[in-house]
């Protein structure tokens, strides 16, 4: 079975999607973060993960997470944190972000059903370059060290990377991270269910949010 690495930082404002402000304050941005993390917890909640690791960076963990074994991030650029965590699991294991709010449990269960023999590695693009998910059978640090984070090429030179080693690579759906207000929106959009859109919306309604 799959162990799920939830990578996440404290939605502290100021420090927290920050690029949503403005239009969003630095407060309403940081409460937006953590409408994303606890709506990422509610869609993975039935996984049948054997895991569920929480890659913290802060003080105090969300709520919602207590299921989850925490594991400090490690120093360094985004790649040395990855590399570092994948390096300290092992059996097959799948990493996923707190962006991505429009995540639903049907978007991973290839990953937590029996592995194909033929599949090495699971691969989630996300629409701005980069990826929101990488599954690894055996989790291998070197896989990411080195990888340069958060341009609109990394999750090419990431696919690249797995390729390049030898690994089948199978893929996981695009989705859109949440970085701009204009993605925020957009996302909301797409599901409306979620706290992260009804949030969104309160900000809308309360004329609080300039367009």
């Amino acid at each position: 079975m799959t162990t799920l690495l939830l990578i996440a930082k404290e939605p502290l404002p100021g420090k927290a999607k920050t690029r949503l402000h403005p239009p969003l304050t630095l407060d309403q941005s940081a409460e937006l973060a953590a409408a994303c993390i606890a709506d990422t917890v509610d869609a993975t909640a039935t996984l049948p993960a054997t895991r569920r690791v929480l890659l913290f960076a802060g003080e105090r963990t969300p709520a919602g997470t207590e299921q989850f074994e925490v594991m400090g991030q490690s120093g360094g650029g985004l790649d040395e944190r990855l590399a570092d965590a994948f390096d300290a699991l092992d059996g097959p294991t799948l990493l996923i972000g707190m962006d991505t709010p429009q995540l639903t449990a049907a978007m991973l269960t290839p990953v937590f059903a029996e592995w194909p023999d033929d599949v090495d590695a699971w691969f989630g693009p996300a629409d701005d370059g980069g990826f929101w998910a990488l599954g690894l059978r055996e989790p291998r640090g070197d896989l990411v060290r080195g990888v340069e984070m958060s341009t609109d090429a990394t999750g090419a030179e990431q696919l690249a990377r797995l390729h390049a080693a030898g690994l089948t690579v199978a893929m996981l759906p695009p989705l859109l991270d949440v970085d701009t207000i204009d993605d925020a929106r957009a996302v909301a959009a797409s599901a409306p269910h979620t706290r992260f859109a009804r949030l969104l919306a309160e900000f809308e309604w309360e004329g609080r949010l300039i367009a």
